[in-house]
């Protein structure tokens, strides 16, 4: 074939086979492909026959998309058995729940002023009722994601001044994003006290002194010290620092509203406990056991909290009207906690009964029998609650298993499930594929999509 014959790059835009990219990438995305496509297939030995015709461009568009842009945000089946995956979005939110915000945010409202007087507003005033409701707090707070609250605790409340952390409390969060690095950027000194398995009373005593700005306790985030170790319990490190006339912070992390051990799991402290055992601020994931969007929640005294809201820096790391939307109802939901099991899907999915993982991996097995090759069973396995939320833990499930004669058909398997769309996210373990049915939701599209395997 002439490289005359290529089409121009006007011509297989304006062809109504270049309209699914188009809609998916947008136009000048695709235009940009298109012209590096025929970049490389000028300076080809060959010009294949498809490439002179302009409805023959899709898959080529598709691929070098794939390959120097990315795929985006698509949505995927998370059967890895995490169910608040970092890397896969944490917690999904309720279709009806996102709904409802998604429309109130589309039009303008009433953010950041006050309709009966009209004048400007709270911007938070909802969110911080409910979360004064839900956690018994005097105030809160809401920024853009925990490490955000925390920030900004630090900045507020000690910048320039020291605050002391336990060794064993010293995390590293997801991206090797350290406290001590976080503590850094807000302006305040780290000094460490006790050691990695044991910390005491005397030693957070021993470290106080005239420059000490607050006390501040962590939730040791994807890892459990077990034991010879101790640590000095909430309530103890508040009555420390109120001797010392010094606020205690307390940072949750994962921030559960409800009570999983009616789930079999351990019963995860609630920020209202922590208030409950003298801590003056407790920070928190909207997006993790709350099982909201991704925001940054702060509860606690009303003085500090009014110390937050002044702060410049509060502005900085305010959250957008989409997200505050979506944590009131998130959050509304909370009011009544049988419906939120329905409402959160986070909670569905930690509350499935075995019959129905079972129920779900029968059909998934069924639909993957007819794989040439594949040793496909129904198996009991662990989920896990991920992103640092109660470390070691594990929740009863079951899982589809998949397994071939040759690692490489294995490895083949797995990438084809990531091609689909959505695309189904497994993991392997025991050179086998392991698809947790505790995301497999819905279940009906799901089984629509492994049809695409064949």
């Amino acid at each position: 074939m002439s490289r005359r014959q290529l089409p121009s790059v006007d011509r297989v835009l304006n062809d109504p086979s270049a309209s699914r990219a188009v809609a998916r990438w947008g136009k000048r995305t695709v235009k940009l492909a298109l012209r590096a496509v025929q970049d490389e297939l000028r300076a080809a030995p060959d010009i294949p026959a498809w490439a002179t015709s302009a409805n023959g461009y899709h898959d080529a568009i598709d691929h070098w998309l794939r390959r120097h842009v990315g795929r985006g945000y698509e949505p995927v089946f998370n059967l890895t058995g995490t169910l608040v995956h970092t890397n896969l979005g944490r917690s999904p939110l309720s279709p009806e729940l996102a709904a409802q915000a998604l429309e109130a945010a589309t039009r303008p409202l009433a953010l950041e002023y006050d309709l009966d007087v009209g004048k400007r507003g709270d911007r938070e005033g909802i969110v911080a009722h409910r979360l004064r409701l839900s956690t018994g707090a005097e105030a809160a707070t809401a920024v853009n994601n925990n490490a955000a609250a925390v920030m900004l605790v630090l900045n507020t409340l000690a910048r320039d001044r020291e605050v002391p952390v336990s060794r064993g409390e010293l995390i590293e969060i997801g991206g090797s994003f350290r406290l001590p690095d976080i503590m850094e950027r807000a302006g305040c000194r780290l000094k460490e006290v006790g050691t990695t398995n044991r910390t005491h009373a005397r030693d957070y005593e021993n470290a106080i002194g005239a420059d000490t700005a607050l006390l501040l306790k962590v939730y040791p985030s994807n890892y459990r010290v077990e034991g010879f170790s101790s640590e000095v319990a909430v309530r103890d490190a508040a009555e420390i620092a109120h001797r010392y006339d010094l606020p205690l912070c307390v940072d949750a992390g994962s921030g559960a509203l409800v009570d999983l051990s009616r789930f079999g799991l351990p019963r995860e402290p609630l920020p209202g406990d922590l208030l409950d055992a003298g801590a003056d601020l407790v920070t928190f994931s909207g997006d993790k056991l709350l099982g909201g969007t991704q925001a940054g929640i702060i509860v606690g005294k009303r003085n500090l909290i009014d110390a937050l809201n002044a702060n410049p820096m509060k502005r900085a790391l305010r959250l957008d009207k989409v997200a505050l939307v979506l944590l009131d109802a998130t959050l509304k939901a909370y009011e009544d906690e049988a419906p939120a099991l329905e409402q959160i899907p986070l909670l569905g999915m930690i509350a499935l009964p075995i019959e129905e993982l079972e129920e779900r991996a029968r059909s998934v097995a069924e639909a993957l029998a007819q794989v040439a090759g594949a040793q496909v069973s129904v198996e009991a396995c662990q989920s896990e609650l991920g992103s640092g939320a109660l470390p070691g833990e594990a929740i009863e499930s079951r899982a589809v298993t998949v397994a071939f004669d040759a690692p490489k058909r294995l490895l083949a398997f797995e990438h084809a499930l990531r091609q689909l769309n959505p695309a189904v996210v497994g993991r392997i373990a025991g050179g086998k594929l392991i698809l947790d049915m505790r995301g497999a939701a819905p279940l009906d599209e799901l089984l629509v999509v492994l049809e695409d395997l064949a």
